[in-house]
């Protein structure tokens, strides 16, 4: 294949999948004009799906890999729950946050996953590949390292987000979830750590893929004043990214900032779907100056709780 093409994509008849040929997760792929080649599943193609293309594709590490655009049958997708059983039990708001990953409106606070040591080292690599003669074999093969570090991180985030999206649509049977401006969160300088890993377009994308098989409403509601409305009055304050507490002078309403906004996530996700706000809410459940409810949830605890059907 010439070095200017890195992908070539083949529809149904320029190819053929023989899984018989091959043991375990291996299968043989026959290209036209390429011949079989032996790929290794990252997953087992589905039951009753059908193959509609395949996109043979050189990653920037130097390594191949095939990947199947597939038609499934939607039969196979779970049915959402009727809009009219939906009440705060069995419902969530979620804010996307800065300090955590998430903060959900009943009290659950998902850790950021620790890369420190992955993005120190992807400095080091890079700052190795800057004293490199551009174009020289050494080069060449120092921005092959560099490549491979940038996709572990990736892969890891992308797999953190699968445990994480599918314990929500496990868990619950509508989740709510603001509309984001990444790219104004991700231009403020207190947000610049977060560029590797937040990916929170990613993030909304995988959440809506996963409740479409679990059978789980997902709604994006207007994240416009969230943080400031309180939850239990709606009165608006100000705060400042350094105020990580939510404090109403009009009701004396107090809780974690993000829970605030999460809990008003959920409430517009019912106006959202014209439904009545019910009675038995998270907030009716929250005293003031009571914070200590609010409990920390860790990656490995998600990793776990999520692994079974990521």
């Amino acid at each position: 294949m010439p070095a200017d093409y890195r992908s070539v994509t083949y529809n149904q008849s320029g190819l053929d999948l023989d899984e018989k040929r091959g043991r375990d997760r291996f299968a043989n792929v026959r290209f036209s004009k390429i011949g079989w080649v032996k790929i290794r599943y990252h997953r087992p193609i589905p039951d009753r799906a059908t193959i509609k293309e395949v996109t043979f594709k050189k990653e920037t590490i130097g390594e191949w890999f095939v990947s199947f655009g597939l038609k499934t049958d939607d039969a196979n997708l779970s049915e959402k729950p009727d809009v009219n059983t939906l009440d705060a039990s069995n419902s969530v708001g979620i804010d996307l946050g800065i300090l955590n990953y998430i903060h959900t409106s009943d009290g659950e606070i998902v850790d950021w996953l620790d890369l420190e040591d992955k993005c120190e080292r992807l400095q080091r690599e890079q700052r190795e590949l800057s004293r490199k003669e551009k174009g020289s074999n050494n080069y060449e093969k120092q921005r092959r390292v560099v490549a491979k570090v940038k996709r572990h991180i990736e892969r890891k985030v992308l797999d953190y987000q699968h445990k994480i999206t599918t314990w929500l649509v496990r868990e619950y049977d509508a989740v709510f979830v603001e509309e984001l401006n990444v790219k104004g969160m991700l231009e403020q300088s207190h947000n610049a750590r977060n560029k590797q890993d937040a990916s929170w377009r990613q993030f909304i994308t995988l959440l809506e893929y996963k409740a479409a098989l679990y059978g789980t409403h997902v709604v994006q509601v207007e994240g416009r004043g969230t943080t400031k409305e309180c939850a239990s009055c709606g009165v608006e304050t100000a705060k400042p990214i350094w105020v990580r507490e939510h404090s109403c002078p009009s009701c004396g309403f107090e809780t974690d900032r993000d829970a605030n906004a999460a809990m008003n996530v959920l409430q517009r996700g019912f106006a959202e779907l014209g439904l009545g706000w019910p009675e038995d809410t998270p907030v009716e459940t929250v005293t003031a100056t009571d914070t200590t409810q609010f409990e920390s949830v860790s990656a490995s605890h998600v990793v776990e709780t999520g692994s079974l059907g990521a």
